[in-house]
């Protein structure tokens, strides 16, 4: 366990970053319209992140899927696009050789936080589109927002045995009760660490949910670790990278509409919830929607020194 000592600080949101700076930004495409419309404004947010800190930056492909840019155009474009993602990130990343890492962002294929509209027959072909076009530029596989265990099986059917690291991050629940973390398919936590392990996850995060639900999470894959059977359980890293959202109910969906901030949600108050991940076993901790680059810097001050 006592590789968990050494922190890995995460990059933040995307597409509100996108937007802030001015980059071109509507619904339905998201982060994407930057990539098929001005790509360096995905340049400028990847550098923002490197200078707060971040040892992580991710790729910009998580909504490279039809959800966000159409059947027609995911099928003519997406792949390019996808590479696109890939070629920009690790640009940035090769100017601090050895420093900086690249996460190939794999979205949920079918729609983020509906585990009822996955689909894996549907699913699978997109996702092989989205690996091959990636492959080359990261330097691990980030699946990631899953709300379902047979989300991540889908990911390591697909991926196979690439010789790339696998990180595995599920969306919570962000109204299970106390003590009993769960999946938005209602799948308890520790079963799907259990898959995790199976699938041999290299680290098991959970994001684009509730800071205040996930302590829980982190204690419940902790406990998971210490008891599995699995040889590489205790070299396995626990992430959180949660969202700057009210609370989402059963009927959301990530990315849908343009959801508000949360105040409370400074940098200081989300490195307040940060370092009680960290004690309780977290060594990857980032941020995802709404969290930017200032609440990154707050992270990398605070959790590497």
């Amino acid at each position: 366990m006592a590789e968990r000592q050494a922190m890995w600080v995460l990059d933040g949101g995307t597409g509100r970053e996108l937007k802030r700076i001015g980059a071109p930004f509507q619904q339905p495409e998201w982060s994407a319209l930057a990539l098929l419309q001005a790509p360096h404004f995905v340049t400028r947010v990847h550098e923002s992140y490197v200078a707060a800190g971040a040892r992580v930056i991710t790729t910009n492909s998580y909504a490279v899927v039809p959800f966000h840019i159409g059947e027609e155009r995911f099928a003519q474009q997406g792949a390019t696009l996808a590479a696109l993602a890939g070629r920009l990130a690790r640009e940035v990343a090769d100017r601090t050789p050895g420093k900086v890492q690249v996460a190939g962002s794999l979205p949920p294929i079918c729609g983020s936080y509906r585990a009822e509209w996955f689909d894996a027959d549907f699913a699978r072909p997109i996702l092989q589109s989205l690996v091959t076009a990636l492959r080359s530029y990261v330097d691990h596989w980030q699946a990631e927002t899953l709300s379902s265990i047979n989300e991540a099986r889908l990911v390591r059917e697909v991926i196979g045995q690439d010789g790339l690291p696998l990180w595995i991050s599920y969306t919570l629940d962000d109204q299970a009760a106390a003590g009993d973390p769960r999946l938005r398919s209602g799948e308890r936590v520790s079963d799907a660490v259990a898959v995790a392990l199976e699938l041999g996850a290299a680290a098991i995060l959970f994001n684009c949910s509730q800071p205040e639900v996930m302590a829980d999470a982190v204690d419940a894959t902790m406990a998971a670790l210490v008891s599995s059977p699995q040889a590489h359980a205790a070299s396995v890293r626990i992430g959180v990278y949660a969202n700057a959202f009210p609370p989402q109910g059963s009927e959301a969906e990530a990315n849908s509409t343009l959801h508000e901030i949360r105040k409370d949600l400074t940098p200081e108050g989300y490195l307040a919830f940060a370092q009680q991940w960290a004690k309780r076993g977290a060594s990857i901790i980032g941020g995802c929607c709404g969290i930017g680059p200032e609440h990154i810097a707050a992270l990398s001050a605070r959790l590497t020194s």
